[in-house]
């Protein structure tokens, strides 16, 4: 069951890219370089041997200004070619990667943050009193996301 909360909504950014999905794709899962797009992110490093699948942990560093945390997210799904999603247990939120044939040569990628349960009480605590509120760090994290999404275009377009 999903909390009704304003800052558990799912949040969502999207966009076409003139790419194949193989070379979305390949950028994608190459989670090293997620920290070159996203705002929030500074680090993401695997906790366990054997790359990218799922049960595998990662480490995330973040970061708001002057405020930075760690997270532990682990990988929930992986469907080769089609998406990648990892749960971020700090927080209970889920974050989506999609990614389809735009039917013209290019990609649809969709990116979302839902939270399938709620958010946890540490993420309830902390985003009001370090993040400047629950509300409106979800919509600097929605406003990250399409800077994400926008980033990995410029990639896969370069």
């Amino acid at each position: 069951m999903t909390t009704s909360s304003p800052a558990a909504r799912e949040l969502r950014a999207e966009a076409r890219v003139a790419a194949p999905p193989s070379r979305v794709w390949q950028l994608l899962t190459d989670l090293s370089r997620m920290p070159a797009w996203s705002p929030e992110l500074l680090a993401m490093v695997p906790l366990k041997p054997g790359g990218l699948r799922v049960g595998q942990w990662y480490l995330g560093l973040n970061r708001r200004k002057a405020v930075v945390w760690p997270t532990r997210s682990v990988v929930a799904v992986l469907e080769d070619g089609r998406a990648v999603a990892w749960d971020t247990r700090s927080s209970g939120a889920r974050w989506v990667w999609e990614i389809e044939p735009d039917g013209s040569g290019g990609t649809r990628v969709v990116h979302r943050r839902p939270v399938p349960r709620r958010l946890t009480l540490l993420s309830r605590v902390v985003a009001p009193l370090a993040l400047g509120g629950s509300e409106s760090h979800a919509d600097e994290l929605e406003a990250g996301m399409r800077q994400t999404v926008a980033r990995l275009k410029a990639a896969a377009e370069g």
